[in-house]
Formats: structure tokens, C-alpha cells, sequence
């Protein structure tokens, strides 16, 4: 899947948060509170500093609920920002403002989040070629706006589904009777078009990997000297793929070993959301 995802899907998904938060009276304090033809002038603000993703969903969210409403964005996903700095300005029917508010800084917050964690990411692996990649560990139902949100931040594809590659996890191997065999059978089935990884967690099966012809070997929990013995035995013969307890900390020099990717579920589980707000103009 591309950085942004198709208008059709994002559409979906907005609509799902605004039923789940419209119930089916819809926002019964606006409409008591909030004459219908009240107009009114919005801007959503930083309260932190991040980078912006989730633009289409939040404008999505308030074209929904009224496509009266117009919303101008100050930058683009990708775009860094300041404690204080005017995201957006928001204008037209004051009671669809306030209704669509909460789904579409939900989205913001979300999103700006796991962009900001992955540039830093990023920014700690700068300079030494290896790429930040995502993985399969998303909110279900929000995968598409969660990578696009990894994307924003300048983090690299990874799988975005089951469909999309080969990846032989551990149990695969446990089930199938070896790294090796996995592996052969998966190129026979995968045909020379799909790429085949393969997970191991112990450096004597790297070997087996290489052999049975893995285009990708990803790396589990491996040591540092470790990481740093495979990339001498591949010599290239592979893409290597270190994953599994990486932290900020860590980063520099796991990338330093010389593998080509890092993968980190945290840059979607763990990513805490961004403070964003709707002020009155």
C-alpha cells in the first residue's frame, strides 16, 4: 500500500469512529446548545511539537458530518511543528465543527504520535543507510492509517498484510521440520515474484537460510556481536533484518553492525498520542 491510502478506505474508516461516537441520537449537546445556522471559525492547535499525519482522516471526519465545513491545512503530513503552532483553520456550520471535533483529534493525536516516534527513529539511525521499517503490530481496523502515519514520519515499508510476502515465522519453522525446509518449500509455492524472509533466533541457522535461498532473513532478538557475525557470513547473498527488542537506545548500534533494516512494532503499539486541540479563532 502506498503512503497515503486510498480516499475509499479512509472514508470507511471515519465512518465507523463517527457511528461508534454519534450513537443514534447524535451530539445531543450541540444541537441543544448551538443554534442550527450559527457559523463560527476554528483553528486546531499543537499543544506539543511532533510531526503532522492523519490530515486525511481528519478532514474526512468533518466532511462527513457536513461538507460545509472547510479546512485548510498550515502544512502537509510529514511537516514538523512546534508547541503552540496553528495546525489547521476551520470554518463553516459551528454545530458540525464541534460534533466532528473529538473523532478528528482522535485521529490527529493518534497519528501525529506514531510519525513523531518514528522520526525519531529516524533521526537516531541517520546516516549509517539502515531503514526503519514498521510491522504488522496495528490497532485492527487502523492498519492503513497507522502506516501511513510510519510513512509520514520517514519510516520504510514493511509488510502491510498477509498477502504481501513470504515471511516464515518461528512457528512456521517449528511446524515445517527446519528453517531450511520452510524455506524451500515457500520459494517453490511463492513462485520467483514474491519475496521470501525468514525468521531465525539463532545464528546457526542463518546458514540454513542462505542455503535454501531466502531473499530476506530476519534477525530475532539477536546479540549485538551476533548481528554483527551474520552480516560477515551473508556477505550480501541476503537482506538482514534485525528485530526484537529495540529501543531508542539501542538503535545506533544495532544499526552500526551493518544490517539493512530495522523493524520495530513499537512504532505503532507504543506510540503515545500527541496533544492536539480545537480552539475558537
Amino acid at each position: 500500500m502506498s503512503a497515503a491510502p486510498p480516499p475509499a478506505l479512509v472514508a470507511e474508516i471515519v465512518a465507523r469512529a463517527l457511528a461508534e461516537d454519534l450513537g443514534g441520537r447524535g451530539d445531543i449537546t450541540t444541537q441543544a446548545t448551538i443554534d442550527a445556522a450559527a457559523k463560527a471559525g476554528f483553528v486546531i492547535a499543537a499543544r506539543e511539537g511532533g510531526v503532522l499525519a492523519g490530515t486525511a482522516a481528519a478532514h474526512e471526519t468533518f466532511r462527513q458530518v457536513d461538507p460545509a465545513v472547510r479546512l485548510a491545512w498550515r502544512l502537509d503530513d510529514g511537516g514538523c511543528f512546534a508547541a503552540g503552532d496553528v495546525l489547521a483553520r476551520i470554518d463553516g456550520p459551528a454545530r458540525a465543527i464541534l460534533t466532528g471535533e473529538r473523532t478528528a483529534l482522535n485521529f490527529l493525536g493518534r497519528l501525529c504520535g506514531i510519525a513523531t516516534l518514528t522520526r525519531r527513529y529516524v533521526d537516531a539511525v541517520a546516516g549509517t543507510g539502515v531503514g526503519i521499517a514498521h510491522t504488522r503490530k496495528t490497532t485492527p481496523g487502523l492498519r492503513a492509517l497507522e502506516l501511513a502515519a510510519v510513512r509520514a514520519g520517514g519510516g520504510a515499508a514493511h509488510r502491510y498484510s498477509l498477502a504481501d510476502a513470504v515471511l516464515i515465522k518461528d512457528n512456521h519453522v517449528a511446524v515445517s521440520g527446519g528453517v531450511g525446509p520452510a524455506v524451500r518449500r515457500a520459494k517453490v509455492h511463492a513462485g520467483h515474484m514474491t519475496r521470501v524472509a525468514v525468521e531465525i533466533d539463532r545464528l546457526d541457522q542463518l546458514g540454513d537460510a542462505l542455503d535454501a535461498g531466502a531473499d530476506s532473513v530476519l534477525l530475532d532478538n539477536f546479540a549485538l556481536v551476533d548481528l554483527a557475525e551474520a552480516v560477515r557470513r551473508t556477505a550480501g547473498r541476503a537482506t538482514l533484518e534485525a528485530s526484537g527488542g529495540v529501543t531508542l537506545a539501542t538503535l545506533r548500534t544495532i544499526a552500526e553492525t551493518g544490517i539493512d533494516v530495522i523493524s520495530a512494532g513499537a512504532l505503532t503499539h507504543s506510540a503515545a498520542s500527541l496533544d492536539v486541540g480545537l480552539d475558537v479563532a
